[in-house]
């Protein structure tokens, strides 16, 4: 069992209360450009009437700096977000301090869609970068999806998709080796990013710390530099300076088995 990096609760770490963002002066929003209109993409094919409604979802602009909770477990009454600009991840926190981050959520993604909809939050949501995220409240949503069926439909998928990756993280610590889970998680995150045009099948920028890795993988932060290091050995991945880089990605592929069809971002079944 790996040793507990900070055995202090959020409660003894930071205040019991999110961070509420700074506004952001009014910008132009490129909607049809955005992470999240070429998310949904993956599904629908949104029409003029569609990005409209999500030019209305993108009207609450708001920055939050990193390692401070967005959202944190049993507070009520919560925004959701549009993750633009930066990471950010989703997390449990145990009594003695150790933390399972569920995923990782990237630009396009929702932050605490299900905070908004449950009576209280059942996770946590910090920034692992500084952020830029659109507020949304429930309101809103009821309203878009009144009005916008399909679009109501699209962020359906997106969540069953969210299920989708959170059963196979499931797989991936409970019966994958350090190795296969660690490439498969980091396979998983580039196919994410190219959806959203910020990755390749030559890679992508990463802010992910080891330790950070550590709590989505269940591993330790020495075992996962040890994964690393095995995978760039065999000239498959290398991950350094916040970049990384498929040497082999067929080979990586074939390693970690990874099939990325529970992604279901080959096109749109909505035309």
């Amino acid at each position: 069992m790996r040793p507990v990096r900070d055995v202090r609760t959020v409660s003894q770490r930071q205040p019991r209360h999110p961070a509420r963002g700074q506004p952001e002066q009014e910008t132009s929003i490129n909607v049809q450009q955005s992470p999240f209109a070429q998310k949904l993409g993956a599904y629908v094919a949104l029409t003029e009437a569609e990005f409209a409604v999500l030019a209305e979802l993108h009207t609450r602009r708001r920055t939050f700096v990193a390692d401070r909770d967005v959202i944190y477990e049993g507070q009520s009454k919560q925004s959701a977000y549009i993750l633009a600009r930066g990471w950010a991840c989703s997390y449990k926190l145990l009594p003695n301090g150790a933390r399972q981050i569920v995923d990782f959520q990237i630009p396009g993604d929702f932050l605490g869609l299900r905070s908004v909809l449950f009576r209280i939050a059942d996770h946590n949501v910090e920034p692992v970068t500084l952020v830029e995220a659109s507020e949304v409240l429930v309101s809103d949503l009821i309203d878009a999806f009144s009005r916008t069926p399909r679009l109501a439909t699209a962020v359906l998928w997106a969540a069953s998709r969210d299920e989708a990756m959170v059963v196979e993280h499931l797989v991936n610590i409970g019966r994958r080796d350090a190795v296969e889970r660690t490439a498969h998680f980091l396979l998983e995150l580039g196919a994410r990013l190219m959806l959203v045009g910020l990755g390749t099948k030559d890679g992508y920028d990463c802010p992910l710390s080891q330790y950070l890795l550590a709590d989505a993988l269940g591993l330790s932060a020495v075992h996962v530099n040890r994964s690393l290091r095995q995978l760039r050995e065999k000239g498959l991945l290398t991950f350094r300076d916040g970049k990384v880089v498929f040497d082999d990605f067929d080979g990586l592929v074939a390693l970690a088995d990874f099939d990325q069809s529970y992604l279901d971002q080959s096109g749109p079944l909505l035309r």
